[in-house]
């Protein structure tokens, strides 16, 4: 079995073809480019399988590429080099690489990343003999969709197996009025015409919270406001503390437990009015009120097919839907909408759908958080952990502990292991700080090959880097579940 550089293994050999392929165009039909949609195009046409992609105009690489994922993080990479943010450790608060940071300084990065990866995306489509048809594809009927593109022009075609990989859009409250300008969405932000001097962000959430800390790294004033009591409720407390601080130390404020009213704009900017009477004025709201499904346009019901209030689509866990031959995969079908997560829902979409063996390690998939600085965890939290009544000891590692995390200038990182005291099995991985979302597969490797601590304790980590706090951490913990013992020694 061969490995291609698109990241999908290759055919061991072509399959014969069976007698239901010849009734179809196609044995694959993926609407959606983003990366579930590609990654299942590829690992069809890597079995030897006829497939298409349908994707819109200007869209190739989905959402991910071209509104979501690339373009946030790479943003965050210029915010985080023009600033001088990680280097104020070193050289003092007022540090910068550039004074008066543009906002085409920051998209001029962004647009040249984004067009490197569509290409990309579509070379490795078109190296593995995937038809690309341009347009907005609707069902016909359960097999069949028609596809419309910009000029007008319908084509139909049928697949015995079809994707549906359409990704997801910014949910906009019918009772918010955007004006693209003042009051914009996550989508919008990447298309203001200034660097705002203040900004409202409407949502604690995962999308919410990274831009927030971009914009505050940036020196605007921000104001979090969400109903909800926590932010990044998912996230270890701990981890999500030390970020809030390290938030207000960039001058954020925040307005958990609190709903907004309405938003009233006018010359000067606008002024959020919330439930409990408060006013905020900024010069921009940004809302990140959750991911709406991009269905409304399929025409679901001819395939036999709903969607539900959100647009999304319900799926077993083979990823099929209601309909046995049409499969799910990525924000489409909800949690944990993640670019990563949804490359191997389509990757394991294409293998059910042909009998391929495959394999799923959904239980230590890990979460990346781009804040300013990043979160990553894998595995189980405290509070999972301590609601199942497991017993597990807590080790933590300090970046201003390891020579690495002085070098680079990060005294605020940190790395915690949940450990099974009695199996010392690995349990989860929770990381604040600088690498976070690289350092994070460590142990999730660890814990799918149901490692436990003994292996860290044991290995030779290089020095200096920030991988050795995984090294720190398991000592913690080995020395807190020794104490615990010796106590019950006679």
């Amino acid at each position: 079995m061969d490995v291609s550089d698109d990241g999908i293994p290759g055919p061991v050999a072509e399959p014969a073809a069976t007698p239901d392929d010849t009734r179809f165009d196609y044995d694959l039909v993926v609407i959606g480019s983003g990366p579930g949609g590609q990654k299942a195009a590829i690992a069809a046409a890597k079995l030897g399988r006829r497939v298409a992609v349908v994707e819109r105009k200007h869209m190739m690489g989905g959402v991910s590429v071209n509104t979501g994922t690339i373009p946030s993080k790479t943003l965050r990479e210029a915010v985080l080099y023009l600033t001088g943010m990680a280097q104020r450790e070193m050289y003092g608060a007022s540090y910068r690489v550039k004074s008066d940071i543009t906002i085409e300084d920051l998209f001029a990065r962004t647009q040249h990343v984004i067009g490197r990866e569509v290409e990309v995306v579509r070379a490795q489509l078109l190296r593995n003999h995937v038809d690309l048809h341009s347009g907005a594809a609707a069902f016909v009927d359960p097999h069949t969709v028609e596809v419309t593109d910009d000029d007008g022009r319908r084509t139909r075609f049928s697949g015995r197996f079809v994707v549906i990989a359409t990704g997801s859009r910014p949910h906009r409250p019918d009772t918010v009025q955007f004006d693209e300008r003042t009051v914009v969405d996550s989508d919008g932000v990447l298309a203001l015409d200034r660097v705002p001097g203040s900004m409202v962000v409407v949502g604690a959430g995962i999308i919410g919270i990274e831009y927030a800390s971009m914009f505050a790294a940036l020196g605007t004033r921000v104001t979090i406001v969400d109903k909800r009591p926590t932010m990044l409720e998912m996230c270890d407390p701990e981890v999500v503390e030390s970020l809030k601080f390290h938030l207000r130390d960039l001058s954020v404020s925040f307005r958990l437990g609190e709903e907004v009213a309405g938003v009233d704009t006018g010359p000067h900017g606008t002024v959020t009015r919330l439930a409990s009477g408060k006013k905020i004025a900024a010069d921009t709201v940004m809302y990140s009120a959750g991911r709406q499904g991009q269905t409304a346009d399929l025409n679901l019901a001819a395939a036999g097919l709903s969607a539900d209030r959100r647009g999304r689509i319900e799926v077993d866990g083979d990823y099929r839907t209601a309909v046995p031959h049409v499969f799910a995969v990525g924000d489409v079908i909800g949690f944990p909408a993640l670019a990563a997560t949804s490359m191997d829902q389509g990757r394991l979409a294409a293998y059910r759908a042909f009998d391929e063996p495959a394999r799923e390690l959904a239980a230590v998939q890990p979460i990346g958080i781009y804040t300013i600085p990043e979160i990553s965890y894998c595995g189980r939290t405290e509070d999972e952990l301590t609601r199942d009544s497991v017993p597990y000891e807590v080790g933590v590692a300090r970046y201003r502990e390891l020579a690495r995390g002085q070098i680079v200038g990060d005294s605020y990182g940190m790395l915690k292991l949940l450990v099974h005291v009695d199996t010392r099995e690995l349990l989860g991985v929770h990381i604040f700080g600088t690498s976070a979302t690289d350092l994070v597969h460590i142990g999730q490797a660890i814990m799918a090959c149901g490692g436990t601590i003994d292996y860290l304790v044991d290995t030779v980590l290089n020095y200096p880097t920030l991988s050795e706090a995984y090294k720190v951490a398991a000592l913690d913990a080995t020395n807190k579940i020794r104490a615990v013992a010796r106590f019950g020694e006679v």
